[in-house]
């Protein structure tokens, strides 16, 4: 059964293997706006991008339809170049959230002027480290990437300068068995659901706008101006959320789970689901025995959080992809949960409408 899933979503696999290898960092989303763009431009009524950056494309339904946004924000985490030393070696900080012990010894990929430079970042050698340096986290600053320069001058040479932009570099792989590996599945997997959302829309009564937000992993910036010129009457944030099903977690922390279904947020650290949008989401899963979980750790945030506060306020809630390891180099997910995260978003649209019309 699970090879039959995976044949069945070989499509769907082939454009979240684009989106996860796209270059797409906080503030230079272009790679990932493009690669929306050329699926869902033919499926829009309209299609247009924002001084900010951020993708729209609108399905224009029925008037007495309420009008819904569905965001997936099209950033990853990523480095900035903040320094250049005069032997070569490149300082930096960090774009989002990334924990600083998982960064030594990483590969990266710089971008410049569309000229990319791999890098490694590389510490003192454990070998003259003293005992306490050997156990501690090395801090963002005590680090460097080598980009393979040998002076400051050659580091330039490759386009390697203060406010270069840089993303993990690692290549999307399918594990088998329905599960695969990539990075930036947050938000790329929410990418992907949007896109297979929008073109299920053809010739329905919905009014729906999907948006590929900028810059959310630096505070959410993308949405907030995005739902101001929607001006919707719902929304959903179409996430990839981290999933902690991993040994040495304790039971109530493991927040989400691989192959338990779309995760439905109640409670994050921005925002509280609205009752409506909340009681629609669990009914539409529990009719259509769509698999779905509840976030049960009350941390980080969404593009949910910038959107339900504009203007006079919109209902909204998140439903996401489990994943095992975000904001690191690399993630794990299901096809199943991707499924899952597709179907009751379909079901959600369909429920809301009919039930305000």
């Amino acid at each position: 059964m699970i090879d039959g899933l995976v044949n069945e979503m070989s499509d769907e696999l082939k454009l979240l293997k684009e989106l996860s290898n796209a270059f797409g960092p906080s503030g230079d989303e272009g790679d990932p706006r493009e690669l929306l763009q050329k699926e869902l431009e033919k499926y829009a009524d309209e299609t247009r991008v924002d001084k900010l950056g951020n993708v729209f494309f609108f399905h224009h339904g029925k008037k007495k339809c309420p009008r819904i946004m569905l965001s997936a924000h099209m950033d990853e985490v990523g480095f900035i170049i903040t320094y250049v030393e005069d032997e070569g070696f490149v300082r930096f900080e960090t774009l989002g959230g990334i924990t600083n012990s998982i960064l030594p010894g990483q590969r990266i990929l710089l971008r410049a002027d569309r000229n990319y430079v791999k890098g490694i970042i590389g510490t003192k050698p454990p070998h003259i480290m003293a005992p306490d340096e050997q156990n501690k986290v090395t801090p963002v600053e005590d680090l460097f990437i080598d980009v393979g320069a040998d002076n400051l001058g050659a580091a330039n040479k490759k386009g390697v300068d203060v406010g270069v932009l840089g993303v993990f570099d690692v290549e999307f792989a399918d594990l088998g068995n329905g599960y695969v590996r990539g990075k930036a599945f947050d938000d790329r997997a929410g990418c992907a659901v949007l896109v297979q959302v929008f073109k299920s829309l053809k010739n329905s009564p919905y009014n729906v706008v999907a948006v590929g937000s900028v810059q959310e992993e630096l505070g959410l910036r993308g949405a907030r101006t995005a739902a101001w010129q929607v001006d919707p009457d719902y929304a959903l944030a179409l996430e990839g959320t981290f999933a902690a099903d991993v040994p040495g977690t304790r039971p109530d922390r493991k927040s989400a789970k691989l192959k338990g279904g779309a995760v439905i947020t109640i409670l994050d650290r921005t925002v509280f689901a609205h009752p409506t949008v909340l009681k629609t989401l669990v009914k539409g899963a529990a009719e259509k025995r769509i698999p779905y979980q509840f976030k049960k750790v009350l941390m980080g945030g969404t593009d949910a959080g910038a959107i339900h506060l504009t203007k006079a306020g919109v209902p909204s809630g998140t439903v996401a992809v489990p994943c095992r390891y975000i904001h690191g180099p690399a993630a794990v997910m299901h096809v199943d949960d991707l499924k899952a995260t597709v179907a009751i978003v379909k079901e959600f649209i369909a429920e809301i409408s009919v039930k305000q019309t």
